[in-house]
């Protein structure tokens, strides 16, 4: 309606494929989004190396915001690391669900449907930290989320 007489276009290769693989993964498939190409502007040194460090975070797994402070050499910065993974203007392909707070509290997910939505991501991912049987074993019940056919 604010573009009258547009007509929806194809999608360029790079893009289509980026759309394939992100739906991909939120249908199950093992997709892995770390070599997608993604042009920033706007963003600070610091958001830049937060971001870089959540796409090393494999497909299944988890980080706390800590843990992502200590390996880009700002120990004592986890509330600057969860505010930077706030403004990430590309989740998903920047994996910023796959981080959590510390002794197994959620953290903050700025897309819609909150946190919800951030357990749905890694319940489909089949997250686990390192080393643990299950993410979500000591969640009680009531806030489990629940497996969908």
């Amino acid at each position: 309606m604010r573009f009258p007489g547009a007509h929806e276009g194809s999608a360029p290769p790079p893009v289509a494929e980026a759309i394939e693989r992100i739906s991909g993964l939120l249908n199950g498939d093992k997709a892995d989004l770390a070599d997608l190409p993604v042009f920033l502007s706007g963003t600070t040194d610091f958001e830049d190396r937060v971001y870089a460090e959540a796409r090393r975070i494999p497909r299944g797994e988890v980080r706390t915001y800590g843990e992502i402070a200590e390996a880009i050499g700002e120990p004592g910065a986890a509330r600057a690391v969860g505010a930077a993974l706030g403004r990430n203007p590309v989740p998903i392909v920047i994996p910023c669900h796959r981080v959590l707070g510390g002794h197994g509290k959620s953290g903050g997910f700025s897309a819609p449907g909150g946190t919800v939505t951030k357990f749905r991501m890694l319940e489909i991912e089949g997250a686990k930290r390192p080393g643990d049987p299950e993410l979500f074993e000591t969640l009680p019940l009531a806030v489990r989320p629940t497996s969908r056919p």
